[in-house]
């Protein structure tokens, strides 16, 4: 039910109980089960890095090894709903027979690739997104996992304002919390009186990779309070699966599993956290 808007909507912090003042950054890893060297790098940096959870992707060819690791390690993940493929020789497709989702496929039959995304968008059918998406929920249910959150891969808040709210409607449905990044998404939500982040999306894919570090230390330096989102692609980079971004990806490893951030992290005073208190707030609502 909405917030009416004569009533003060509580800030995001207030509704995770926490403090007013805080400094509060989730760090979540996007891509898991896309590979196996992001596997590794993803897992190392929840258990051994400042990262709190992740984001897999159950189209790709690593998402049996992602599965299997949450199943055995108890990570923390939501769903990276997919309905992109990386580059030319990135094969994955939709879990979903192709003939019942044609809307989602170039003139290869194959699914589109960043460049092509504004040609998904505007010829991609709801019904046929929302079949995909929630054969991509099965395969993770069916597994025995239970995510936290539903977010989506190269698409921000889904690309479309139909997608966003198809998106949020499943969120309702399984009890999961969804990532919202852009400041009409970001509204619905707090109209919900949802929790979401107070500031602006920091995707690790826009960062400069020239002094990638210091600007991180300086990011989290910085951080203000309330609510923050990271969303972050470690890799080890020992996959020959995935060309694009590796730099990207090694470097974000690099320094989630570093001393350092660990150590700014403490002296700041910053708590990190996945997306759990979300999903707890979404389903006590």
């Amino acid at each position: 039910m909405d917030v009416p808007d004569h009533e003060p909507r509580p800030s995001s912090l207030e509704l995770l109980g926490l403090p007013a003042d805080a400094r509060v950054l989730i760090v979540n890893n996007d891509d898991f089960g896309m590979d196996e060297a992001i596997n590794d790098a993803v897992i190392a940096s929840i258990e051994e890095g400042v990262a709190a959870s992740c984001s897999l992707m159950p189209p790709c060819p690593g998402a049996s090894h992602a599965m299997d690791l949450i199943r055995r390690r108890e990570i923390p993940f939501g769903i990276h709903l997919t309905l992109v493929r990386d580059a030319g020789h990135c094969r994955w497709g939709p879990l979903t027979a192709k003939e019942h989702v044609p809307s989602l496929l170039d003139e290869e039959g194959e699914l589109f690739t960043p460049p092509r995304i504004p040609d998904l968008l505007a010829g991609a059918r709801l019904d046929e997104v929302e079949r995909e998406f929630r054969a991509q929920l099965g395969a993770v249910l069916d597994a025995g996992l239970t995510p936290t959150h539903l977010d989506w891969h190269c698409l921000a808040d889904g690309g479309r304002d139909d997608i966003f709210d198809l998106t949020v409607a499943l969120a309702d449905e399984y009890g999961l919390a969804v990532r919202a990044w852009l400041a009409p998404g970001r509204e619905k939500l707090r109209r919900r009186g949802l929790p979401v982040v107070d500031h602006d999306f920091l995707d690790s894919f826009s960062l400069d990779l020239d002094g990638k570090a210091e600007r991180y230390a300086e990011l989290l330096r910085a951080l203000p309070s309330g609510l923050s989102e990271w969303a972050t692609h470690p890799s080890t980079g020992d996959s020959g699966a995935i060309d694009d971004g590796r730099r990207v990806r090694t470097t974000d490893h690099d320094f989630l599993t570093s001393p350092r951030a660990r150590d700014i992290i403490r002296e700041e005073e910053i708590t990190v956290i996945g997306y759990e208190p979300l999903q707890q707030a979404w389903l006590q609502r």
